[in-house]
This record gives structure tokens, sequence and C-alpha cells, in this order.
């Protein structure tokens, strides 16, 4: 299992501005386009160092969107950066009309996702935003866990050719993806072997799942724990592999639970491994102003609600 280290953390969202930088030197044609928000999306590096190639947009989001669209056909390999709110649900005509119809090689960074935005409030801390994105014909939807792997995520998300939907966030969070492991989408990373019950987790809420892990493993259980960073592509024989031994499962995501994470691995098990299946997510509803850690509290996604997740798939099991 892997150890934590609390002192070492860093936002998400820095991870992309370290990624995008990166992708930027080893790519001419990376392009960044910002919806106003240039602090808050850690572009500053990249402006820096690639000022003719930042275009910055204003508040007009649909607009940025039809930019970055256009901007493929000259061969630009633009990532269009903005809230994932403001990325996703205020632009979804222009998404599905301009990028994901004619499956132009354009990134959306969306940043400040899920509850853990925290303060800034309900109408802000867009949780259905995976489901939007992964509706979508030729999207690849990607939900890294920390600095590291969305610093990866990036890369991968630059070298690929066609749309991508790259989601992170706002908060200060505990780095444990190892810097140099190499970021494969629509491959899974398994953290740790077991038997007794699958847990899946994807963004801020593998460390959560990789805390219940160890609580599980006090309590004699043995947790087969999979990061699934790539929600589309899912990683479908990860998911069958690990339900085969275990017979079954909890996902945990930062997202609604319908049209998620959980929609996704669910779907896999129904069609090849029928298996009981817990859900630790946003149980449709709307968030409310709070610390991270409070709204994840009190909406049911910590780590102890998913050890109470995971006995009770594992109670179902053998019932």
């Amino acid at each position: 299992m892997i150890t934590i280290d609390y002192t070492n953390q860093k936002d998400t969202r820095s991870g992309f501005g370290a990624g995008i930088l990166e992708a930027g030197r080893n790519n001419p044609n990376v392009v960044a386009l910002c919806a106003d928000l240039v602090g808050s999306l850690k572009l500053e590096a990249f402006i820096k160092e690639f000022p003719e190639r930042f275009v910055q947009c204003g508040i007009a989001e649909a607009n940025m969107t039809g930019i970055a669209a256009g901007m493929t056909i000259g061969g630009k390999v633009p990532f269009a950066c903005t809230f994932a709110n403001f990325a996703t649900g205020r632009v979804y005509d222009q998404i599905r009309q301009s990028i994901a119809y004619s499956n132009k090689n354009v990134k959306i960074a969306a940043s400040h996702a899920g509850l853990t935005l925290g303060e800034d409030g309900a109408t802000h801390q867009i949780c259905e935003d995976i489901g939007l994105m992964q509706m979508l014909p030729n999207f690849v939807v990607i939900n890294p866990c920390d600095y590291n792997q969305t610093k990866a995520a990036t890369i991968a998300a630059a070298n690929y050719e066609g749309p991508v939907y790259l989601r992170f966030g706002r908060p200060k969070w505990p780095i444990f993806y190892p810097a140099d492991m190499p970021f494969e989408i629509g491959k899974a990373w398994k953290i740790q072997d077991g038997s007794d019950v699958s847990i899946f987790a994807t963004g801020h809420l593998v460390l959560k799942a990789i805390e219940a892990a160890v609580i599980l493993v006090e309590k004699g259980y043995s947790v087969d724990l999979i990061n699934i960073h790539t929600i589309k592509p899912i990683d479908a024989e990860a998911v069958i592999q690990s339900v085969s031994k275990t017979k079954c499962a909890v996902t945990a995501e930062e997202h609604q639970v319908i049209g998620g994470l959980g929609s996704a691995v669910g779907k896999v098990i129904a069609e090849h491994v029928p298996a009981p299946i817990e859900f630790v997510g946003v149980q449709d509803t709307f968030g409310e102003s709070g610390t991270p850690d409070q709204l994840l509290e009190k909406y049911g996604m910590s780590a102890a609600h998913i050890v109470e997740a995971a006995l009770k798939a594992i109670g179902r099991k053998s019932a």
C-alpha cells in the first residue's frame, strides 16, 4: 500500500500548469486559450515562455470553444482553459457541434471541478461534467488524482490525436502518484492487490480510497484498489479482472453517482461479471459552501463512507 505524505501537497491545477509548459516545450503547436482565468489555471509560466502561443478570450467561453476548434484546422493543439462549470455546462452546444461532431483535436482543460472547489458554492461546484462529456462521441475523459498524475495526463493529452476532456481541481492535495510513472490513456493504475472487495476510485477520491483501504486492511479485509483516471475509454479489462476475483465492488468519485465513474464501471460489471456494487459520490443533489473536507464528509465521500460502502458490498456478496 502507498504511504501518504500529508506534508507534500500541491493542487492538481498546478500539475496542469506544469504539464502544459512541458507539452509546449515538446511541441511548438501546443497553444493555450483562457477565459479570463490565467491565475486560476496556472498558465503564467506557459505565457511567460510562449507569449505568442496564448490567446486571452475573456469571459466568452463559447467563443473560446469555437476559436480552439478552428485552430486545429491549422495544425495547432489548443488547450481551452477555464473552470469546469464554464468549460462544459455553459458551452455544451459548442463542444458538441464544433469539437465532438467533427472530431477536432481540442483539449478542454477544466479546473475547479467537483465539491472540493469549496467556498465558491453550488453555482461553481459542477458534479455533472464527467457525465456530460463521456456521452459525447469521440471524447476522451480524464480525471487524475494528484499533482504528478495531472502533469503526466496533460502531456499525454497533448500527444493524443482527438478531443480530450481533462478535469482537475482547486485544493492542495497530497502527492502520491510516482513522478516517473508513465501515464497511459485508458489504462488503469492498480494501487493494491486484494481479494475481498474491488474499490475503483477517480480524482481526489483516490486519496480517500487509499485511506479507506488502510482501515479495511486493519479490519482484516483484502482490498483490490484501482485508480480509474480515464473514465472514457474505461479500462474494462482491469474492471473485469478485479471483480472476477473479488465478486463485489465500490466506486468512489467526486461527481454525481449518476453518469460518472459509477455508471461506467457498473456498465462493465453488468455486461461481463455481474456482482454487487455500491456507489460513493454525490447523491443527486447540489453542493454548498464549505471547506473541501467538510463537504466531502457532509456529502458522503470520506474514507469512512468508502469503508461503509465496501462492507455493505461484501455483505451483499455473501448474502
